[in-house]
């Protein structure tokens, strides 16, 4: 295989392992309650959807390791427990989902069966998918990838240049927008794709499975297949994300302003490709969410099995320990396993965007003890974002008048880069 084609089908391997059920069913009713300032919702949104889970793959493409890596310049016990903190969150709310938004979507609109059939057969496949591990990367680049793409380019290309919108004629186009903090609320909802959380464990997936078939390969040839393998997933995200965004934007006036996520996106197929959207929807829906728990419960089942020494006992247990707890959480439907995730989301989701930034960073900015005081400091000042996402909103009032950025629900950026800069000046000067 030859090296442009061999970028290429890991690209798009990669593309397929982040984009899962809330890359599909986020864009669209961002798009749709944005209004005219769509674009600026985007910019948020591919903030926390693309930039920084490029960031993580290139910070996997630097380490070459596992997430255990990620976090050990804090201290091995901190990596050990932030990692088994990453896979639970990662098996037991994303993964599941995929199945609920699979009935959901492409099941229920066709067949009056229950959920739990559904997620009986579609954890079966996964787990059939994570046995067979040295071919995952071939068959999610060659076969399932394109697929998934084409679809998603015919209902964007539609809904952007083909449909005959009449509020074009009238010269209104876009709607008024919902939301008070338009480039903030586009970032916190990139936090429900996972994708920052993705990066770090599909990226172990990544990782493992070139090595498996590059064996003689050298350490910067496996750099330069990862970088630019990235940075092609990342331009792809960007692309369909924002065309996503564009097209719920575009088509705000066709539908009723409570409709759900699942709705409008079965709404905006069924606009732009006719009767025969809602097959092409359950195709691409099925596909989009197989890949992304194919990935998740490889990359759990491939991190128990290095804990315990290469074990492929450990592998097994933890492939169908996972499909169990899919079945049993793909029961729930998919609001509500997306209100389930924000809070743990509003505390995990800082601490992993540091340590990935710090990752990517240069050795000379990136010292132990940077590391350890912008990751403790990234947790203090997500403490306040956490407890107000769970309810506790007066408590978090009076904070947010001290705390920049808390009413935004980021009030540890600053923080943090504040101690970034402080120990990098302060640690230079002690040494010089």
């Amino acid at each position: 295989m030859s090296k442009t084609k061999e970028t290429f089908v890991t690209a798009f391997a990669l593309f397929s392992l982040f984009f899962g059920a809330g890359n599909l069913i986020l864009p669209p009713l961002l798009g749709f309650r944005s209004g005219e300032l769509w674009w600026l919702v985007t910019l948020g949104f591919c903030v926390s959807a693309v930039l920084i889970p490029i960031m993580g793959i290139l910070a996997h493409a630097k380490l070459q390791g596992t997430l255990f890596d990620f976090g050990k310049k804090v201290s091995p016990g901190f990596s050990l427990v932030y990692s088994f903190f990453i896979y639970g969150i990662s098996i037991g709310l994303p993964s599941p989902r995929t199945a609920s938004v699979t009935h959901e979507m492409a099941v229920k609109p066709f067949f009056d069966s229950p959920s739990i059939i559904t997620s009986l057969i579609y954890f079966l496949l996964v787990f059939i998918f994570v046995i067979n591990r040295s071919k995952i990367l071939d068959i999610l680049g060659k076969l399932l990838t394109p697929a998934i793409i084409l679809i998603l380019l015919l209902i964007i290309v539609t809904a952007v240049f083909s449909y005959d919108l009449p509020v074009r004629q009238a010269g209104f186009i876009f709607g008024d927008t919902v939301f008070a903090s338009p480039f903030s609320d586009g970032v916190l909802e990139g936090y429900q794709t996972f994708d920052a959380i993705g990066a770090v464990v599909v990226g172990g997936v990544l990782i493992i499975s070139i090595n498996l078939k590059k064996k003689d390969a050298t350490y910067a040839e496996k750099k330069s297949l990862i970088r630019n393998a990235g940075w092609l997933a990342g331009l792809g995200l960007l692309f369909i994300y924002a065309g996503l965004i564009f097209s719920g934007a575009l088509l705000h006036g066709k539908f009723d302003t409570n409709i759900t996520r699942t709705a409008l996106l079965s709404g905006l197929s069924s606009e732009t490709l006719g009767n025969i959207g809602n097959l092409f929807l359950s195709v691409l829906v099925s596909l989009a969410c197989f890949t992304t728990a194919v990935g998740i419960v490889t990359g759990t089942a491939d991190f128990v099995k290095e804990r315990f020494k290469g074990s492929q006992k450990a592998y097994l247990i933890t492939a169908i320990v996972g499909c169990l707890l899919g079945i049993a959480m793909g029961q729930f439907d998919v609001g509500y396993s997306i209100a389930v995730a924000l809070p743990a989301l509003m505390f995990i989701y800082p601490i992993t965007i540091v340590l990935i930034l710090l990752n990517v960073a240069p050795e000379r900015f990136a010292s132990a003890q940077v590391f350890k005081a912008v990751v403790i400091t990234t947790m203090v000042f997500s403490i306040p974002d956490f407890l107000g996402s769970v309810g506790l909103v007066d408590a978090m009032a009076g904070l947010q008048n001290y705390i920049p950025l808390s009413r935004f629900s980021m009030g540890w950026v600053l923080p943090a880069g504040a101690v970034f800069i402080f120990g990098n000046v302060f640690g230079r000067n002690q040494t010089t």
